[in-house]
């Protein structure tokens, strides 16, 4: 197993929503007074973030890597030749990435997210996402009682679900959200923050909850800007 891992170190503070959508970083300084740092909001803000640069990206030797890719001096791989990124996606601080995972373009990982991909595969299509504490699996052990479970134990003594993932065009999940094996976003799916999916949706519908249950159709306007974004040659 190849492994690459880049640490770093977490500011003590918390998140706050900004005016106009802007996060912000509360922080204390040494002298216990707060002051806010704008995250990653506009292009000079990715580029303070702290990235890979194009060769350290490449030293990895990933399965297959897009242009304009971000990923965190931060975040963890595991796995990187079984790991493919797309054009413009990005991955940021403190993430972990491991098995095999696919992302197409414009795909974003944020903030202390965890993606599984196992021996089945995580799959995020183009324009997909993850906001901030998501954990995504492709495999997961036997909770009933009925076998032994943890990493630590012979396989012989588990009976791990192993299926693969799939999140689908333009879907998005919501923060500290939970996706199970086997699972299947269809396309255009929103799910809420703080909701577990274990089984499959409809596309193109927002779902909210644990288990996360549909609570009405999204809107695909979207799909007219997704048009013009890609006539731009961006």
């Amino acid at each position: 197993m190849r492994y690459c891992r880049i640490t770093g170190t977490c500011g003590f503070g918390s998140w706050r929503w900004g005016a106009l959508g802007t996060i912000w970083r509360v922080c204390l300084s040494s002298r216990w007074t707060a002051r806010l740092i704008p995250f990653a909001n506009s292009q000079e803000e990715i580029s303070a973030m702290g990235f890979l640069s194009q060769q350290e990206l490449e030293d990895l030797n990933f399965r297959s890597l897009g242009k304009s890719v971000l990923v965190s001096t931060k975040a963890s791989v595991y796995n990187p030749e079984l790991i493919e990124i797309g054009d413009h996606s990005r991955i940021d601080d403190f993430c972990v990435i491991s098995g095999r995972v696919r992302l197409g373009r414009n795909v974003h990982i944020a903030v202390f997210c965890n993606v599984c991909g196992g021996e089945e595969g995580v799959f995020l299509d183009d324009f997909s996402g993850l906001a901030y504490g998501c954990h995504v699996f492709s495999q997961s052990d036997d909770y009933s009682g009925q076998t032994m479970t943890n990493p630590t134990v012979p396989d012989r003594y588990k009976k791990e679900a192993k299926k693969p993932v799939v999140i689908k065009r333009h879907a998005i999940v919501g923060a500290c959200s939970v996706i199970l094996p086997g699972v299947v976003l269809e396309e255009g799916v929103s799910v809420g923050a703080m909701s577990m999916v274990s089984k499959k949706t409809d596309a193109w519908s927002i779902y909210f909850g644990v288990p996360a249950k549909k609570i009405k159709s999204r809107s695909r306007e979207l799909l007219k800007l997704e048009k013009d974004y890609l006539n731009s040659g961006v």
